[in-house]
């Protein structure tokens, strides 16, 4: 996608510099506040129990199919205001946008239909007329300064392009951290019964699953002035691409970098980036995650995978599993 050649939209926030990016994640910042995300750790718990209790008794169930793509779109879907019987198909949508053929690179024909949010054109123009306490009411009616110091609410547009980011990060990438969790421990057993023992590891699982199994593996950008990098520099204009899955196993900062230990000192990483392209939804993902993880271990504390049926998922940005059958004793 970096190198493309075709110029990126306005508004995509991932490609913007400040000034323009400090606006608009300041205007995204509204979304995720610590406030509502500490209201809804209940209505995550409850997706995760209408997802996992009609398993309880049966030998085995995919853990993608029936949780880790289910419950991520119903907690977005229940932020964005989107009803639960829309919701499996503007998933299915937003996944589209992410696939590739095996092997090959991301082909974008279109660059205005890379994060336009066409498909929710139906659901804001309802919620417009229908306000209510959720993330689309929230950027429709959110006011600032723009960047010639107008203050205004956003546009149609913006507001489709603000809820196709929040709604793409939302689903892909919760969705693939689940699956890592699951297979992560249970080829970690003893690790997973001291955690289903003491929850209060719970969080560190999250993180360290996290640092050794990224969902984003790596990020792509174009070098605006000449960067000097370990002795080399690389010339303004170059596309670099950054592999996060890398440094979070560099020797020179971790321990038995390549060892999966959720009693590591250092539990960091930069799965979810640095500086100012941080991920907004960090702690959105590690809720679900730990929550996620959580119901689980209630229902079965001992599990094993079917590798024979496991299945990567071919996508352009993130990495996780487009099947993967968790075996029950």
């Amino acid at each position: 996608l970096v190198q493309s050649k075709f110029d990126m939209p306005r508004g995509v926030m991932m490609f913007q510099d400040p000034p323009e990016h400090s606006r608009l994640r300041g205007l995204m910042s509204r979304v995720f506040t610590p406030r509502r995300m500490a209201a809804i750790e209940d209505q995550i718990r409850q997706y995760c129990i209408r997802c996992l209790d009609p398993l309880v008794g049966s030998d085995g169930f995919d853990v993608i199919a029936e949780l880790a793509s289910m419950m991520p779109m119903r907690v977005i879907g229940m932020l964005l205001g989107i009803p639960e019987s829309e919701q499996i198909s503007v998933r299915d949508a937003n996944d589209a946008n992410l696939r590739t053929k095996p092997g090959a690179p991301l082909k974008v024909a279109d660059a205005d239909s890379i994060a336009d949010g066409r498909i929710y054109a139906d659901y804001v123009e309802w919620r417009s007329k229908n306000p209510s306490d959720d993330l689309m009411t929230t950027l429709l009616n959110v006011e600032f300064d723009d960047e010639n110091g107008v203050r205004r609410k956003l546009t149609r547009k913006e507001v489709l392009h603000y809820t196709q980011v929040v709604a793409g990060a939302g689903n892909e990438t919760t969705g693939r951290l689940i699956g890592w969790l699951a297979k992560v421990l249970a080829e970690h057993p003893d690790q997973r019964r001291e955690v289903h023992q003491d929850r209060s590891l719970l969080n560190r699982t999250v993180d360290e699953t996290l640092r050794f199994e990224p969902t984003g593996p790596h990020v792509a950008r174009w070098m605006a002035k000449d960067f000097d990098c370990y002795g080399t520099t690389v010339p303004a204009g170059s596309a670099m691409l950054l592999l996060f899955g890398a440094a979070n196993r560099d020797p020179r900062r971790y321990t038995d970098a390549d060892t999966f230990n959720i009693h590591r000192n250092n539990i960091s990483h930069i799965t979810f980036g640095k500086g100012v392209h941080y991920c907004l939804g960090a702690n959105l993902a590690r809720l679900e995650g730990r929550v996620a993880l959580d119901e689980i271990l209630n229902r079965w504390p001992e599990w094993d995978i079917d590798y024979a049926t496991a299945q990567l998922a071919s996508t352009s940005t993130v990495r996780g599993w487009e099947r993967l059958q968790v075996v029950l004793p």
